[in-house]
């Protein structure tokens, strides 16, 4: 008679242990995406006035080029992302999962800006398109690019 009352305490603790267990296994841990150099941009007026110069990450593969800067909380002044494509086509970037507010700079082919879409709002998935084709797009904070007085027609060089 107290063999069963002890053998369903055993069994029911043994079933509480487990699930516990099996919670701490399954928690989702978030880790901070950080800032990889991969290069350095200058930026230029089309008069080949210096304006700045940047850190830069690259995003030239399929996975980089789709999680750009998402997830990120903040970025430096002096650092950017630059998206590489293989070829000069309009593009349309948006802010799905991006939590810092960004100029999205669009460059042609030869490395000049074709269009700017700033202060691109955190979250919003409404799409950015450059207007003109392009090869390359350079992400940087919000407000910088009125900042340093880009327009269309600067340029930029970059290298790994």
């Amino acid at each position: 008679m107290y063999k069963l009352p002890v053998y369903l305490l055993l069994l029911t603790g043994l079933a509480l242990f487990s699930c516990k267990d099996k919670k701490q296994h399954n928690a989702v841990k978030k880790q901070e995406v950080s800032f990889t150099k991969d290069g350095e941009l200058q930026l230029y007026k089309a008069d080949s006035t210096f304006i700045k110069k940047l850190e830069i990450e690259i995003a030239d593969d399929e996975y980089k080029i789709q999680t750009g800067l998402m997830y990120r909380t903040a970025m430096k002044e002096n650092r950017g992302m630059l998206f590489i494509f293989e070829d000069e086509e309009p593009r349309y970037f948006y802010m799905k999962n991006t939590n810092i507010p960004l100029d999205i700079i669009y460059f042609d082919s030869d490395k000049k800006i074709v269009s700017i879409r700033a202060n691109a709002e955190p979250l919003n998935e409404k799409s950015l398109p450059s207007g003109e084709p392009a090869r390359y797009v350079l992400e940087i904070n919000a407000g910088l690019a009125e900042k340093w007085g880009l327009q269309t027609g600067d340029y930029m060089n970059f290298a790994r």
